[in-house]
């Protein structure tokens, strides 16, 4: 098959051919039909979280924000069949661990993240174990572009808004990093019915913010974060997410809130971090704020959310900004080091102009 292929750290990453993906039997394996190019990949891609455990075997595909067609189904699989539009999780659970019996497989013992700890959806097929606990069913009036949008970045920011944080309608949320999962929480916010102040260093991101719904902004280079915020909101958001994952970021979310309010951590760290970050705990505790954190979504979400899109309250394919060929990749790579990216980008053109190796 063909494939983008990272063969080392830091290093364009490559197209060329890979071995097709097999089968097993309670699997499936998918023609991807379009890939988002997440953040994430690009910690990989600079070979960061190994102080989390993720070790990436080289040669190796990454990309785990896909959806596509099922072109194979294991013998053991009931639920689903060839030809059937599936969404993929980015976090599998086995079905058999406490949490995941518990319905928590965004969490389980014996997680899988595809792009992570198999290949992913940078090559044109890709395997997904343990298909009936985690395979979703794509409804035909949603795209594959704008199911790509909600691969990852999109349903993190739903499962940590509506289950982790438990947002409320005329709360005040501050979102401090307009990427794509900060974006993604500026309109699921939104779409509550609270009050949005997107945070963020860039402009051109802060404008995109308010088309979204953010009913205030914050320019993080040129105001102090947490007094622009208590002003805005007269006394502190009740929600303050990091969707960036560095000191900076979670430093001024856990100052913005108020009283008894709720910081919700989607972000992960970068190598400077290394998952170790300063906090305020005596303004912790004399406030009562709590901490939450939030990874993925599980697949009883899903119809939850994709009613939502279905109906037209939630609009991921509006934060797709771009969408480009797979050799176009590692220059989406580069703009990542300086942040330079507005929205959301994906891959869904599988032709590619230079010599396949």
């Amino acid at each position: 098959m063909k494939a983008l292929v990272l063969e080392e750290f830091k290093k364009p990453l490559v197209v060329r051919e890979m071995p097709d993906p097999e089968c097993s039997p309670d699997g499936v394996v998918l023609k991807v039909e379009a890939n988002g190019v997440c953040r994430s990949d690009w910690h990989a891609w600079q070979g960061d979280w190994d102080w989390i455990g993720i070790k990436l075997p080289l040669p190796h595909v990454l990309g785990h924000e896909f959806t596509g067609v099922i072109e194979e189904v294991g013998k053991n699989v009931k639920n689903f069949k060839q030809g059937d539009r599936v969404i993929v999780p980015f976090t599998l659970g086995d079905g058999t661990c406490p949490y995941c019996q518990s319905g928590h497989h965004n969490i389980c013992e014996n997680i899988q993240m595809p792009g992570f700890s198999t290949w992913g959806g940078y090559g044109r097929f890709t395997h997904v174990p343990n298909a009936d606990t985690n395979l979703i069913i794509l409804p035909e009036n949603i795209s594959f572009v704008e199911a790509a949008g909600m691969g990852c970045r999109f349903m993190t920011a739903f499962h940590g808004i509506t289950d982790q944080a438990g947002v409320r309608p005329g709360e005040w949320v501050a979102v401090h990093g307009c990427g794509g999962v900060g974006l993604s929480a500026v309109q699921i916010a939104t779409a509550l019915g609270a009050n949005v102040i997107a945070v963020d260093i860039g402009e051109d991101k802060l404008e995109f913010s308010k088309r979204l719904g953010a009913v205030a902004t914050v320019n993080a280079k040129t105001q102090n974060v947490p007094e622009a915020i208590r002003e805005i909101t007269k006394g502190g958001a009740h929600v303050s997410i990091d969707a960036l994952g560095i000191a900076q970021t979670c430093q001024a979310s856990v100052n913005s809130l108020r009283k008894r309010g709720r910081h919700l951590q989607i972000g992960l760290t970068t190598r400077e971090e290394q998952g170790m970050i300063p906090l305020p705990i005596d303004i912790i505790v004399q406030k009562e704020i709590q901490i939450v954190g939030s990874l993925g979504m599980q697949p009883s979400r899903y119809p939850y959310m994709l009613e939502m899109v279905e109906k037209g309250k939630l609009r991921p394919g509006s934060l797709v900004t771009q969408t480009i060929s797979l050799e176009e990749v590692p220059r989406i790579f580069t703009e990542m080091d300086s942040f330079q990216n507005l929205g959301v980008t994906v891959v869904d053109k599988w032709e590619v102009k230079q010599p396949v190796k």
